[in-house]
This record gives C-alpha cells, sequence and structure tokens, in this order.
C-alpha cells in the first residue's frame, strides 16, 4: 500500500504553513523578510501586504512593462535594456517554478488555500455542491485567464508605459486581484476593501475588485476553486509547464474509458484527465498538481505524481479503498451531526 495515509491532508497541512509564511511572514520571521525573500513568486502573494514575505512575480511584470519596457520604446531606447528587468523577473520565476511546477498553485498560494477552507466551510453548513461545473461552461471559463494574463498583467501597462493611457491604468490586474483584499483583511487592514473615488478610473477598478472579492467567496461556497480558474498565474504556470520537475503522469488501462473517478475529483474539472488515453504527462494547463486524480483512482500505477524521474505518490488500489471511505466519512461530517446524537466516527479530513 502507498506508505502516504492521506495526501489530501498533508496538502493541508502544507498550504497552511505556506499562507501563515506568505501572509505573516516578516511577523513570524525577521525584519529582512518584510523586505521580501523574492520579488517573482509563482503564487498570488501580494505587495499591499506589509507583513509578507514575498511578492508575486505578476506584480513586477505589470511594473515593468509601465515604467521601464513602455517608456524605453516610446522614447526610441535600447529594447533589449528596457526588457532586462522583465528578464530577469522571469528568471527567477523559473527559478522557483522549477523545483515544484504548477503545484505553487495547488499547494502554496494563499488565495487558492482560501477559497479551500471556504469551501469546506460551504460544505460543513450543509449547503448544496456543484460536485462538477458544466463541460461547456468549463471550456468557455478557460480562455478567460489567458485574456487577464494578456491584456491587464502585459498589454494595459504597456499601453501605459507608451504614453497612451494614464498610469492608473499601470497595474490594473493587482487592482482587482482577490488575493489583494484577502492579505491586507487578514492583517486587520480594511484599506483595499473600499471603493477608491480618486478618479473615474479607481472607482471602476475598485468597484470590480469588491465585487469579484465577494462573488469569490460566494461561489467557493458551492463550487470548487472558482477563482483559480480565471487566474493570470495559472496561464503563466501553463507556459512553462513543461520544465517543472513534478509532474502528473497516466499510463492508461482498458477500465480508464469507463472509470472517470479521476476527473470526478479534480477541483479544477479536468475531464481530459479521464479521457486522455496516449500521451503520458497529462499536467495539464488547468492541473495544479493537487494529487486528487491519483488518490482517487482505483487502479495501480495508473496515475502517478513523478519528480523528474522519480515517483512521488502513484495510484494503489488499497490506498484508494481506505481513502474513499475517509472521503465518505468526512462529508457526511456536517456542523448539524456536531450537535446531533449519533456522529460519525472514524473522520479523516479530504
Amino acid at each position: 500500500m502507498n506508505p502516504i495515509k492521506n495526501l489530501s491532508v498533508i496538502r493541508k497541512l502544507v498550504q497552511l504553513g505556506a499562507f501563515l509564511l506568505l501572509v505573516y511572514g516578516s511577523a513570524l520571521g525577521s525584519f529582512y523578510l518584510a523586505d521580501k525573500i523574492s520579488g517573482a513568486l509563482p503564487a498570488l502573494s501580494c505587495a499591499y501586504d506589509m507583513n509578507g514575505s514575498d511578492l508575486c512575480a505578476l506584480i513586477p511584470f505589470q511594473h515593468q512593462m509601465d515604467h521601464r519596457l513602455g517608456p524605453v520604446i516610446s522614447q526610441g531606447g535600447d529594447i533589449l535594456m528596457g526588457l532586462m528587468p522583465t528578464l530577469i523577473t522571469l528568471g527567477t520565476f523559473l527559478i522557483f517554478f522549477v523545483v515544484l511546477n504548477k503545484a505553487f498553485c495547488g499547494w502554496i498560494c494563499p488565495l487558492g488555500t482560501f477559497q479551500e477552507l471556504v469551501q469546506i466551510l460551504g460544505q460543513k453548513l450543509g449547503l448544496q455542491r456543484t460536485e462538477s461545473v458544466d463541460p461547456g461552461l468549463v471550456q468557455k471559463t478557460r480562455p478567460v485567464k489567458w485574456a487577464i494574463l494578456a491584456l491587464l498583467v502585459f498589454g494595459l501597462p504597456l499601453m501605459t508605459g507608451l504614453g497612451y493611457l494614464n498610469h492608473d491604468l499601470g497595474d490594473p490586474f493587482c487592482r482587482i486581484c482577490p488575493s489583494r483584499i484577502l492579505t491586507t483583511l487578514a492583517n486587520g487592514d480594511a484599506s483595499q476593501l473600499v471603493v477608491d473615488s480618486a478618479n473615474t478610473t479607481t472607482i471602476v477598478f475598485s468597484m470590480i475588485a469588491d465585487f469579484l472579492f465577494g462573488l469569490m467567496i460566494a461561489l467557493a461556497l458551492t463550487v470548487r476553486q472558482p477563482f483559480c480558474r480565471i487566474c493570470p498565474m495559472l496561464a503563466l504556470h501553463a507556459v512553462f509547464r513543461k520544465v517543472g520537475l513534478l509532474r502528473l503522469v497516466k499510463e492508461a488501462s482498458p477500465r480508464c474509458g469507463k472509470c472517470g473517478l479521476c476527473a470526478k475529483a479534480c477541483p479544477m474539472d479536468i475531464k481530459e484527465i479521464h479521457t486522455e488515453m496516449v500521451k503520458k504527462d497529462v499536467t495539464f494547463e488547468d492541473c495544479t498538481l493537487c494529487g486528487r486524480c491519483v488518490e482517487f483512482c482505483p487502479d495501480k500505477d495508473v496515475l502517478k505524481l513523478k519528480y523528474a524521474t522519480f515517483p512521488v505518490f502513484k495510484a494503489d488500489p488499497q490506498y484508494f479503498k481506505v481513502r474513499k471511505k475517509a472521503q465518505s466519512v468526512w462529508e457526511k461530517r456536517t456542523l448539524r451531526s456536531l450537535f446531533s446524537k449519533t456522529k460519525p466516527r472514524g473522520v479523516t479530513e479530504p
């Protein structure tokens, strides 16, 4: 049997530890963490959080389009020199990214952790969950993250730097990012959860930000990972996913075409993990390498999380039986059951 008893519990512990480090790192660690341990983390770690220990790569990308590359192009300067800060940011991003690949989304990102905790709350409140989003809606939603990456992270900031737009559009993604509101609120600062009335641009962006943050929470109560599906960081990860050392591998069995438990377990509703029968590397663009598909695969070694050439965690029928039972007991445990006379026993978190 797989030596790991419950991968999801291990992942939750890692997520909580990462949340504490990234949101409260300078308070938990040393003074130098306040200056950030990296300026280009492959996860949403917000610069508006004064106690944070790191910076999301999307922040410097916007700043460099606005204040470096755009002005250099508009003034006819050396484009390579204008690109140099962006290339350095990208290089730092890749150094971190290669280590964990897209697992930065599923194991490290504070906003992803928050959405999972809200989803657990919704389940415990007895709210009816959307187990799987309609496949048609999933397909229509997938291009959104690419549009946000192209337009809000690179496009509008570059246009601002070229002088076509005012500087309130120099960091448009940060202005609407739910992580900015989450991490500041987590530190007792409500200044970002306001309507900024400085001008029309700031009013519109702050209203969008507040609405998006509220909508994310409302959806997360019943839908798995709602914002992750349109997050531009997920798109940036998808561009470089082939260079990451950690990856999801599939060696399909004859039963794969009929089973589908892996797709049902996937919080990002990646149905292709079930239907793909040929390619071995199945780290799809929306995958966060959370490992749930591997946990809920009943056939030995069909799905594996591999680090380079070494298997880290693989599908196992004995693990599946224990894990499925634990999941069933966990889902029956709601706040209502806590006050009932009979309580499920042997509960293990998903």
